[in-house]
């Protein structure tokens, strides 16, 4: 057995990396992830006993730990590297339990960078295994786990199975509900501008905007307040009032923190949050350049840091002074401040290396992991580097009491912008050169009037969340962190409580519906500002200045009277329904939106002496609009059953095929979901059923096998049957089978049988 000190990591890829620089001294092996968790179907916390979580080996892990287990050999050594966060941290501890043995020692080892330096630095200076970051990470998950364990349930008794209730993405999917009923409650609002074309005594002509009357913000209401400033100013002139010329600085931005990586990826490059952290993750873990050598090519990915070590802000120095001459280096390095200290574990995401040049790699990267790479590393470059300046010309015009003004700018020296323009300094630069060049203006001179221009606005309303607009939300109201924004906003599609509508999230019907139970019974739970207090709480654990079990009793004291509350006042949609305050047209009872097995629809509170129901839309105030039915269509099929033709009837739950053979025949199957196709000639198995057995496809195009008399019988298999018995069972029928090992085969689905024949 091996007596080499072993170094286990969290990912399979960082596995080449490390070797190559550990060299034949060491073991490597991956954890795969996590290896431990909490069970799945059952909640798996002691709440009696300090909330204490019950850990188990994930279903799957078995060849994980066996295969950890055999590289550790009999070594007294063991380096727990998984990543530097508090996932990691978790990873860790569990791996130290499964890895335990007496006389082995383990050390912690964090790797910021996938480096020769980096890594033989971290073997060198081992670590503890750090108690509170696993507190931290446990107290999330254990959060985590009471709401969405409790709540949840709750929805598929109230609601409909497969729904569930998470702490954050919750909070999420309410920011975006809430900005929604903004949406539709706002009333846009008239008002007017007026500009001003201009002549000086040279050129250019300009425009200029009003903006006061007698010193004060101007505000035109309607056409008639427009057109009688217009006809005032066409008697008065204009005269250049003040000019003013500044040059002004302008500083780059730090270095990415990975809120602002994924913002700026989504807005610059079109990727996802999903997809960014994934190519992120790939630079951080190892790209093979020249040689065949794996690299990590970026410094840790999640990270709330800008903090940067003194030798990576003087090599990028160095760079620049080299590149692009001294005019664009500072003369020492640039750091940066942290918002919150306890967030600086980590460096910011910068380059390993600046002189690991986008265009210089480019032919080892793929497309996508080159555009995020050099996003990257422009950022980093161009905060080393010398602020622009920026000449700025204000001008103000009077014409009686009415002031108008405009502004140019110019750069004179782009110093980082020659590197990297962020998506606001783009967005000011177009709006710089859309006015156009001023021409020289002295104060006192008389401007010739050619035109005045009124026009009519509206004001608009708060525009829907994009994912870049979300994370920033999410970020500036404390709500996750970094390594969780990516995660939520692809739950929360996932779940269909939103949909993401040309690149804005808008809130689906069982979104609002589900946003609505949860806020009326756990206003407190699912709310902006609480949740953004549990992670400062998660940070003081971290930070060991609160305790674990203290900070969840507080929460569950509290939560589980909210929990026994909503069993009996959380209203049932497959009950009494909403209220929607309207009135059914068969008997005038009020109608309510209710939720079945299909979905949402419109149902009478008179129900069963009353069955008027509807499928529904809602307008854009978010007014509820019933769907009424459709003609029936006559169709090309001829009922399996019965021979008589079939036709397309609407349903409360879409469109279906239905025998006209009704009620002797009552043959139908969904258009969306079930289409008949030919007969096998196989009798259906099931007791007292005289259906045939007929190949049908998936909502996702998938072919199986079922009963032509569906929805009556439910029998259904993916493999093709066979109109032959079983030799041994004497079941009706076989299946057609295949595998790379036996090759096509028939096969009998009696439980216990099998009888399986080659083809």
């Amino acid at each position: 057995m091996s007596s080499k000190p072993l170094v286990v990591v969290e990912s399979p890829t960082k596995v080449k990396t490390i070797k190559k620089y550990l060299g034949k001294d060491f073991n490597v092996a991956a954890t795969v992830g996590h290896i431990k968790d909490l069970p799945v179907k059952e909640l798996g916390i002691d709440i009696d006993n300090g909330f204490k979580p019950q850990y188990r080996l994930i279903p799957g892990k078995q060849k994980v730990t066996t295969a950890l287990k055999r590289a550790a050999g009999d070594t007294d050594e063991i380096y727990l590297a998984p990543d530097p966060d508090r996932e990691g941290e978790a990873i860790a501890f569990h791996a130290s339990e499964v890895l335990k043995k007496k006389g082995r020692i383990f050390h912690r080892v964090l790797f910021h960078e996938l480096t020769r330096n980096a890594i033989l630095e971290a073997i060198q200076k081992p670590e503890e295994l750090n108690q509170n970051k696993y507190e931290a990470q446990k107290a999330r998950r254990i959060l985590d786990r009471l709401v969405g364990y409790q709540i949840s349930p709750l929805l598929w008794r109230k609601v409909k199975g497969g729904l569930s209730a998470g702490r954050v993405q919750s909070v999420a999917v309410r920011i975006i509900c809430e900005r929604e009923k903004q949406i539709q409650a706002f009333e846009p609002q008239e008002y007017w501008s007026i500009t001003a074309h201009l002549k000086g005594d040279s050129p250019p002509p300009f425009e200029a905007k009003l903006a006061k009357k007698d010193k004060q913000k101007i505000k035109i209401r309607n056409e008639a307040e427009a057109s009688a400033i217009v006809e005032t100013l066409k008697e008065t002139p204009f005269r250049v009032e003040s000019v003013s010329n500044k040059t002004k600085k302008r500083n780059p931005l730090p270095p990415f923190i990975t809120s602002k990586l994924q913002q700026e990826s989504i807005r610059k490059l079109r990727f996802s949050a999903k997809k960014t952290m994934m190519l992120a993750q790939q630079l951080y873990e190892g790209i093979e350049l020249e040689g065949g050598e794996p690299v990590g090519l970026i410094t840790y990915m999640r990270t709330d840091s800008t903090r940067i070590a003194n030798e990576a802000a003087e090599e990028a120095l160095a760079f620049i002074r080299e590149t692009y001459g001294t005019d664009y280096s500072m003369e020492k390095p640039r750091f940066f401040k942290n918002r919150k200290k306890a967030q600086d574990a980590h460096e910011a995401i910068r380059p390993t290396s600046v002189f690991h040049t986008p265009d210089r790699i480019k032919a080892f990267l793929t497309r996508d992991q080159y555009l995020l790479y050099r996003l990257i590393w422009n950022r980093f470059v161009a905060s080393q580097m010398k602020p622009a300046l920026i000449d700025t010309l204000s001008i103000g015009i009077r014409s009686g009491a009415y002031l108008f003004t405009t502004a140019g700018s110019n750069i004179i020296f782009p110093g980082f912008m020659a590197v990297y323009i962020s998506v606001e300094d783009e967005i000011k630069t177009e709006k710089e050169k859309k006015k156009g060049q001023l021409p020289t203006l002295s104060e006192g001179l008389v401007l010739h009037l050619e035109q005045l221009n009124p026009k009519q606005h509206f004001t608009m309303p708060p525009p829907r969340f994009s994912e870049a607009s979300l994370v920033k939300e999410l970020e500036e109201n404390g709500i996750g962190r970094p390594s969780t924004y990516a995660a939520i906003l692809s739950t929360i599609r996932e779940k269909k409580y939103v949909d993401l509508v040309k690149g804005y999230f808008k809130p689906s019907e069982l979104g609002m519906i589900v946003n609505k139970l949860l806020v009326g019974s756990f206003d407190d739970i699912f709310n902006v500002a609480f949740t953004a207090r549990m992670e400062t709480y998660l940070d003081q654990i971290e930070a060991s200045e609160s305790v674990l079990e203290n900070i969840l009793e507080r929460f569950y004291s509290h939560f589980n009277q909210e929990i026994e509350a909503a069993k009996e006042g959380m209203p049932s949609l497959k009950g009494v329904g909403f209220s929607t305050e309207l009135t059914c047209p068969q008997c005038q009872n009020e109608l309510r939106i209710k939720v079945g097995r299909n979905g949402h629809f419109l149902a009478c509170n008179g129900y069963p002496e009353c069955t008027y129901s509807r499928d529904y839309t809602r307008d854009e105030k978010g007014n509820i609009q019933p769907v009424e039915l459709e003609a029936d269509e006559i169709s090309d099929r001829v009922c399996e059953k019965c021979g008589q033709p079939m036709v397309i009837k609407p349903g409360r739950f879409g469109k279906f095929y239905a025998c006209t053979g009704y009620p002797a025949c009552k043959n139908t199957y969904s258009v969306n979901s079930i289409t008949p196709g030919k007969e096998t000639g196989v009798d259906c198995p099931e007791k007292d059923c005289d259906g045939k057995l007929v190949e049908k496809q998936s909502k996702r195009g998938k072919i199986f096998y079922g009963c032509s008399k569906y929805p009556d019988c439910n029998f259904a298999t993916w493999d093709k049957p066979v109109n032959k018995s079983c030799p041994i069972c004497n079941a009706i029928f076989l299946v057609e089978k295949s595998t790379k090992k036996k090759g096509s085969f028939l096969a009998c689905l009696t439980e216990g049988c099998g009888f399986t024949e080659k083809l």
